[in-house]
């Protein structure tokens, strides 16, 4: 699967950055029992993070944006941990988080842009489960955060 990965990310355009380094007390992904715990990745990229609250400083389409940016994180993180993206047997869950408004109710159209991502790069592995919810704040004022379980080989 790594080449398939490998293959659609290039056809992507999508070079998968350095992982961040963890900006508090915990290790950015765990393997255990079958499954990869990939941390909550912010949408940082080289421009710096993308911040800012949904339904006040931006909409849908630039969540969205963000959403993509902290699943291109994940994955990075992911590749990581495991050596290389072949052990990625398929994605079984994302949970995003979006810093948004008191009455901002489009969450989940925003963490589509992480979904849509995965798939994209994964193929059918990359469809999944998952929750979102909006955040009254994010970690230096990310607009989303996106973590994610994979079952490995």
């Amino acid at each position: 699967m790594a080449g398939d990965v490998e293959d659609r990310l290039e056809a992507l355009g999508i070079v998968l950055p350095t992982p961040a380094a963890p900006a508090a007390n915990y290790i950015p992904a765990v393997e255990a029992g079958g499954l990869l715990y990939v941390s909550g990745q912010l949408p940082t990229g080289p421009e710096g993070i993308f911040a800012g609250k949904l339904g006040r400083d931006f909409h849908i389409p630039a969540g969205q944006a963000a959403a993509r940016l902290a699943a291109i994180n994940v994955l990075a993180q992911a590749k990581a941990a495991l050596g290389r993206l072949d052990r990625i047997r398929r994605l079984v869950r994302v949970t995003g988080f979006i810093n948004g408004t008191a009455d901002f109710t489009e969450p989940h159209q925003v963490l589509n842009g992480a979904s849509d991502f995965f798939v994209e790069a994964l193929g059918d592995a990359g469809r999944h489960t998952r929750s979102v919810m909006v955040a009254v704040s994010l970690p230096m004022d990310a607009a989303v955060l996106v973590d994610a379980i994979f079952e490995v080989a």
